[in-house]
């Protein structure tokens, strides 16, 4: 049975983890510190895995069953979805490392700081 809102907003702090299942690999985890966690279980090269989707309520219901439809999409083509993302944050940082203002600032930095005043 699919997960409501109702449910997910009724769900009180446990005194250990919780997991509150929706479908499809998708479900919730509780903390006792009061933590909601969406998480998608999958299995990639005859490994279980988990991925993190957000945090409840910043992603709500249908947000994290997107997520999940879209990581889904990328384990049928045989594509982990985990490594995937850590792949794209590499990507991400270098682009970032490459951009004309990390590159002025580094100018800047080493042009500006060593002369004498």
């Amino acid at each position: 049975m699919a997960l409501t809102d109702v449910q997910i907003r009724k769900a009180k702090r446990p005194e250990k983890t919780q997991r509150l299942f929706d479908e499809k690999g998708l479900y919730l985890e509780l903390s006792p510190a009061g933590g909601k966690w969406w998480r998608f279980k999958y299995r990639f090269g005859d490994k279980e895995k988990r991925l993190a989707l957000g945090t409840y309520p910043e992603v709500p219901l249908a947000l994290a069953r997107e997520r999940r439809d879209d990581a889904r999409k990328l384990v049928a083509q045989a594509i982990d979805p985990g490594e995937k993302r850590k792949i794209d944050k590499l990507v991400g940082r270098e682009r970032s490392a490459n951009s004309f203002e990390f590159i002025a600032g580094e100018w800047i930095k080493t042009h500006l700081t060593n002369r004498a005043v």
